[in-house]
């Protein structure tokens, strides 16, 4: 890299647009977008080839097909550490990725920055999920992040989390770089088409959830607070891409029971576009993040960027972006250390406390709503989060 011409950057991401499933993916999407207008970006990514230039895809290794899903993970990562030849900086997200960064890093003599949107010694139960796997993969990301130049935390609480579960790791190499939202993309949308098709009534009082079903994501607790909501409440789930068939078939238990019980649980298990995701989100007098573990919780604002009130666990990064009783409303919990509820039945009653709280309250919501989209514009922009991120790879130079 001479003095004149623009930093090359390469971004290693399991996700990327259009196949994209988490805020992760999200995040990547929107910092590549902004980082392209300062620098040399080239994309790596999981999947079907992409179209995008600057992008490539790559497949798994069919040498590796029928092996344990982490090892074909690994496969993808060494051909992506290939492709970073020529690079002045490579750029990791989550374990699927890290260990292409870490290659890269060896290989080419470039700095490694690591973003951690989330930490696999806090996430015990993928264990279910990769088997032995799990043990792949949390080897990739300690050996990544022990090794990374810079490890960016997404929020203050990731950073603790990041300190504590490695705790080699100098804190001078954490720096806390907040995810952004696109306050013009997610906006309220009075549009009531999508709301039409998916059987969502906007006269009625709603309550909406927007994610995977995984016990990171809690979806199991907020269908038991659900039993205590108002019988006039819409429960909107979008909800789908589930961990194992032993989370998928206990959340298929507790919809069924709950729809024995009530009218209007509507469950939309394909994942839908960002414009129709909007339009629910802004009809919704509620959006629900029930998670146990969340680095930031990005979802929580685009909901807030729609003018929607959240109710939301306070826990890790999130009460860092949810304000509590200003934007919407935190919900306690005392945790194990693997993250989960040491007293499930409480946690979800006070879920279902919150909720009810401001359903009985729709004024109050719709202003928690307002301020909640002001604090998305004035806090968590793109091109701040590009800007900062820039700034920290120069410093590695």
């Amino acid at each position: 890299m001479t003095d004149s011409a623009p930093l090359r950057v390469d971004l290693l991401t399991r996700e990327y647009p259009p196949e994209v499933y988490g805020g992760a993916g999200v995040h990547v999407e929107y910092l590549a977008r902004e980082l392209r207008r300062l620098s040399d970006v080239r994309v790596h990514c999981f999947g079907a080839p992409r179209t995008e230039p600057g992008v490539r895809a790559y497949a798994e290794p069919a040498s590796l097909s029928g092996a344990n899903p982490a090892l074909r993970t690994m496969g993808v990562d060494l051909e992506m550490a290939a492709a970073c030849a020529g690079t002045d900086v490579v750029h990791s997200h989550t374990w699927y990725a890290n260990l292409a960064g870490h290659t890269a890093k060896l290989l080419y003599g470039v700095p490694h920055v690591a973003t951690a949107h989330s930490l696999e010694p806090l996430r015990p139960w993928k264990a279910e999920q990769l088997g032995g796997g799990y043990a792949l993969s949390s080897w990739c990301e300690r050996t990544a992040y022990e090794a990374a130049d810079a490890i960016v935390a997404v929020s203050a609480g990731m950073r603790r989390d990041v300190l504590a579960a490695y705790p080699s790791v100098d804190p001078d190499r954490v720096h806390v770089i907040y995810n952004g939202i696109d306050t013009a993309q997610y906006a309220p949308d009075p549009g009531t088409d999508v709301l039409a098709r998916l059987g969502i009534d906007p006269a009625l009082p709603s309550v909406a959830y927007v994610g995977r079903i995984t016990h990171q994501k809690g979806l199991p607790h907020l269908l038991r607070a659900a039993r205590e909501l108002p019988p006039e409440t819409q429960l909107v789930l979008l909800a789908g891409a589930p961990d194992t068939p032993e989370i998928a078939t206990e959340v298929e238990s507790l919809v069924a029971e709950l729809r024995a019980r009530r009218s209007g649980v509507i469950w939309v298990a394909e994942m839908l576009p960002k414009s129709e995701v909007i339009q629910v989100l802004t009809h919704a007098t509620i959006f629900v993040c029930p998670s146990v573990y969340e680095p930031m919780g990005i979802v929580n604002l685009e909901a807030m960027a729609c003018e929607t009130a959240v109710v939301a666990t306070a826990t890790g990064g999130i009460p860092e972006v949810v304000a509590d009783g200003e934007t919407g409303l935190l919900v306690p919990i005392e945790q194990t250390v693997d993250g989960k509820p040491v007293d499930p039945a409480r946690f979800e009653a006070d879920l279902a406390a919150r909720l009810n709280e401001l359903l009985a309250a729709p004024e109050r919501a719709a202003t928690l709503g307002r301020a909640g989209r002001r604090r998305a514009v004035e806090h968590f922009s793109w091109d701040a989060v590009a800007a900062q991120t820039l700034d920290l790879y120069r410093s590695l130079m």
